[in-house]
């Protein structure tokens, strides 16, 4: 009984990532997207002490004896997955691991993402498997405010080890997870009520300016951060007359503003270009009713031809187990008319960008953190598997399929 109980907990409990035998490993691929140029035809790359140390052809790399080499078809950078909620929404499914909304008031942008976050949930090994090595997750769009975002290695050790940035951005939602229950009832009242807060948050961060010792206020604290401009609301939104209201809110109080979701961000792409304003656009599949009823799977591609910069997303689903493999919905987009190129830029350099880490993150440079993921055929091809990943230099296996 006692064996098949320990044995039953190596099959479900998340693995620590395993490490490299030595300080140094070296990946090779028959094709390595560096997403800094051209791919490179067998090249290599080398990782030491979990930074890139050197990038280029197998016949211009020397590979020190002894240092394990890594063999892929394909070899990219570790993919990012700019908006999802895992971590927050755990496998399970039951209220000890769902901490991605709190209901007790419509607006709390103190709620902080990384002291939720459990980093050895076996939906973040999942994830991980599949070759993303980065998530921007937080507090779900089911509030007006519902909380902060957090950038996260899938390292699935410690929060405190892992994470990258612990504060992002601030979720908020105008559309119909915003409204009901202790929130505003209307359209109309959401976006006063996001007037309002942003108002009082400009006067407290005056107030704080002439006074330091004067009180803190956390929720107003954050929103500070979102006057300076130090901090993006992430406003999910998919109705036009919504991205309108995010877009109004923006240049009122000029603040920066990344939509999320964004269904019917095509009908206002002029407005978008002007506005230089980022869009996470829907994940791929999601199933096109209420709000996202004049969804489209084109709508990546829609972006990429208006000159809307964008990044992928798995999002956020109100059903078991919440989340989605974002290099999946990649693939559906370039089903749909993304160039495959577009698409993994979207994944890795471009979600970087929009994050606010790619001085660390996105692509294969010298001096960037060491994580790659490794392919045996086109990563969009279905039936291609992610063979092994690393993260900050340490080697896990891909996921089974």
């Amino acid at each position: 009984m006692i064996a098949f109980a320990l044995a039953w907990l190596a099959a479900v409990l998340p693995q620590e990532p395993v490490a490299a035998p030595t300080a140094t490993v070296a990946v090779r691929g028959g094709t390595v997207w560096t997403m800094a140029g051209e791919p490179i035809a067998d090249g290599i790359v080398l990782v030491r002490d979990g930074k890139i140390a050197a990038v280029g052809r197998a016949a211009d790399v020397a590979v020190p004896a002894g240092v394990q080499v890594l063999r892929a078809a394909v070899v990219t950078p570790g993919l990012i997955d700019a908006h999802a909620t895992v971590g927050l929404t755990g496998m399970r499914n039951v209220p000890h691991d769902q901490d991605h909304v709190d209901r007790a008031s419509a607006m709390q942008p103190e709620l902080r993402a990384i002291d939720a976050f459990q980093a050895r949930d076996e939906l973040v090994a999942y994830l991980r498997g599949f070759g993303i090595t980065t998530v921007h997750t937080g507090h779900s769009p089911n509030a007006l405010i519902s909380g902060q975002t957090m950038v996260v290695k899938t390292h699935g050790r410690s929060v405190e080890r892992d994470v990258v940035k612990p504060l992002a951005m601030v979720a908020v939602t105008l559309g119909d997870g915003g409204r009901g229950s202790k929130g505003p009832g209307t359209r109309p009242k959401s976006v006063a009520m996001l007037r309002e807060q942003l108002q009082k948050a400009k006067e407290y961060a005056a107030r704080r300016q002439k006074d330091p010792d004067s009180a803190v206020d956390l929720g107003l604290d954050v929103l500070a951060q979102v006057i300076a401009r130090e901090v993006p609301l992430l406003v999910t939104a998919h109705k036009a007359n919504d991205l309108q209201a995010a877009l109004r809110v923006a240049k009122e109080f000029d603040v920066k503003v990344v939509l999320d979701g964004a269904a019917e961000a095509y009908t206002l792409l002029p407005e978008l270009q002007a506005a230089k304003c980022w869009v996470i656009p829907h994940p791929a599949m999601a199933r096109t009713g209420g709000e996202l009823a004049n969804g489209t799977m084109e709508l990546p591609k829609l972006l990429l031809d208006a000159g809307v910069p964008f990044a992928l997303q798995s999002g956020y689903e109100g059903y078991v187990p919440k989340t989605r493999v974002v290099l999946f919905e990649a693939g559906v987009a370039v089903g749909h008319g993304l160039p495959a190129a577009a698409a993994l830029r979207a994944l890795t350099l471009d979600a970087a960008r929009l994050l606010g880490v790619d001085a660390r993150l996105g692509s294969l440079e010298v001096g960037k953190d060491g994580d790659l993921a490794l392919f045996d055929g086109d990563p969009f091809e279905y039936t291609s598997h992610c063979v092994g990943v690393v993260v900050d230099g340490l080697v896990t296996t891909g996921a089974p399929r």
